[in-house]
């Protein structure tokens, strides 16, 4: 008991003692308690925690959540298991470095154009301590700052130097698209990630190649229009021709027509039946003038056969 007395004097022997020895109990409940905090680790959501010891070297996963580990052995890294977008892009502020970040393509014919671009990948809870060893536990922006830019970079330029400049900015960039995908998915995944896409967005051109791509794109829309003036003349000159010769068989049909009525009415007027419309319609009454005999009417009596 007189040992946890507070001594009358701090410089003698038993008081030096006696701030020792509190000086090592509040050291020791610091250490304890900085311990048990280091003992915990989050692992924030849609990532996977890689657990290393220091001493064993051993590697060991976790998922998203709390996890424990050995303070001062255990050194813990968390890579993406969710999908996580890498962007180059010309407009500052929009992609993942300020400025302009758009990659310089080259073309097959030697020229340059400046392309947005960017790039979706993850890993598996499973490749994530491959990752952890690939880059000696570096964190993803340092991968995506050196490893997976560089990557990007030289997928892109090799499969742009195969492509010819109006290929590229045409409908025919998807098939630029598919390239880096494939080249740019086997290079990833041997690594430990996983590539799920590859979006080119806008591409951008020189000044001068702009101005000749203009010229092209007008002189093709000319061509565009003379073409279709000329179809639409040639579609209403056979509309016209098609109309003529509708009009002209109509004719001849009516011709035809008309003259096989007129040949059957030829056939069908005889002497008695002119007589006998005549007689229909005659009113009775003589004509008051005559140059001859009285019209229609014949007056000659037909011999009966005896």
């Amino acid at each position: 008991m007189e040992m946890n007395k507070r001594p009358a004097e701090f410089n003698s022997p038993e008081g030096i003692a006696w701030v020792v020895s509190r000086v090592m109990t509040v050291a020791a409940a610091l250490v304890l308690i900085i311990a048990i905090m280091n003992s915990f680790v989050v692992i924030a959501p849609g990532n996977t925690g890689v657990l290393f010891n220091i001493w064993t070297g051993s590697l060991r996963t976790v998922g998203q959540g709390m996890a424990f580990r050995l303070p001062w052995i255990t050194q813990v890294q968390s890579y993406p298991t969710a999908l996580r977008t890498y962007t180059m892009v010309k407009r500052s502020g929009e992609g993942s470095n300020s400025g302009d970040d758009s990659i310089d393509l080259p073309t097959r014919e030697g020229q340059h154009i400046r392309q947005d671009i960017s790039v979706t990948y993850n890993t598996s809870e499973e490749k994530a301590a491959q990752v952890f060893k690939e880059f000696r536990g570096a964190d993803i922006e340092d991968i995506e700052a050196t490893f997976i830019r560089r990557t990007i970079i030289t997928a892109a330029q090799n499969a742009a130097g195969q492509t010819s400049l109006s290929d590229l900015i045409s409908s025919q960039r998807a098939i630029l698209q598919d390239g880096i995908q494939s080249v740019l998915a086997a290079e990833l995944g041997k690594r430990g990630f996983q590539l799920d896409k590859v979006n080119l967005g806008a591409s951008h051109l020189p000044e001068a190649i702009e101005a000749q791509m203009q010229q092209k794109m007008a002189a093709q829309q000319q061509a565009q229009q003379a073409d279709y003036e000329l179809q639409k003349q040639s579609t209403l000159a056979k509309a016209a021709v098609a109309q003529a010769e509708g009009e002209a068989q109509s004719t001849l049909v009516k011709a035809k027509a008309q003259a096989e009525g007129n040949r059957l009415l030829e056939q069908s007027l005889t002497a008695n039946l002119v007589q006998y419309k005549a007689i229909e319609k005659w009113n009775g009454a003589m004509p008051q003038v005559t140059g001859g005999a009285t019209p229609f009417i014949d007056m000659r009596v037909k011999k009966t056969a005896e």
